[in-house]
């Protein structure tokens, strides 16, 4: 049994759960999130709690019963306290910008940079060197975070870029002057 699928979904206050079918939908003061369940994986819907439940040990289904588990809680997390993920801007003249719910960033190219994010993404830009995207579906918000780092990504020799708040940029020696 899987260790991670054995544990219930506690159900906080303020969140509800509904279970159509094969479809769970999840609605909190944040917003609301659906997930399909696909295979042979049952949920167990009491008071409190969710509990997810496999018919077989096929290899596939004991990788879908830990995974719809994690979805469901990274759900009913996303709903009540939502998910954010903090960039920093490093070079000299790079900074971004919110206009009109876009974010236009200059970041050393010939044209500004303006990104339209989806309607379940805020963006703020607190100072012009740092961003923080924040939502309600952790997968999403990762993703418009990396698709924004991507736009210039941080290199090894002066550490220039857009960069997480928590990364660390492996540093390269440059090339010196041979005498």
């Amino acid at each position: 049994m899987s260790r991670i699928g054995k544990k219930p979904v506690e159900i906080t206050q303020g969140v509800k759960i509904n279970k159509v079918d094969n479809c769970i939908e999840v609605t909190g003061p944040k917003g609301k999130l659906t997930l399909d369940i696909k295979g042979d994986i049952s949920v167990g819907l009491q008071d409190k709690e969710v509990t997810f439940t496999r018919s077989n040990d096929f290899k596939k289904n004991k990788s879908l019963h830990g995974l719809y588990r994690s979805l469901l809680q990274n759900m009913v997390t996303g709903v009540t306290e939502g998910y954010s993920k903090k960039l920093e801007l490093v070079g000299i003249g790079y900074k971004a910008e919110i206009k009109n719910k876009k974010l236009v960033l200059l970041l050393g190219f010939s044209h500004p940079i303006v990104f339209t994010p989806p309607e379940e993404i805020k963006l703020e830009a607190p100072t012009p060197t740092s961003i923080i995207v924040n939502g309600v579906d952790k997968q999403l918000v990762g993703a418009i975070a990396s698709k924004i780092r991507s736009f210039r990504p941080p290199e090894p020799y002066k550490g220039k870029g857009i960069k997480y708040d928590d990364e660390k940029i492996r540093r390269k020696a440059g090339k010196t002057a041979a005498k």
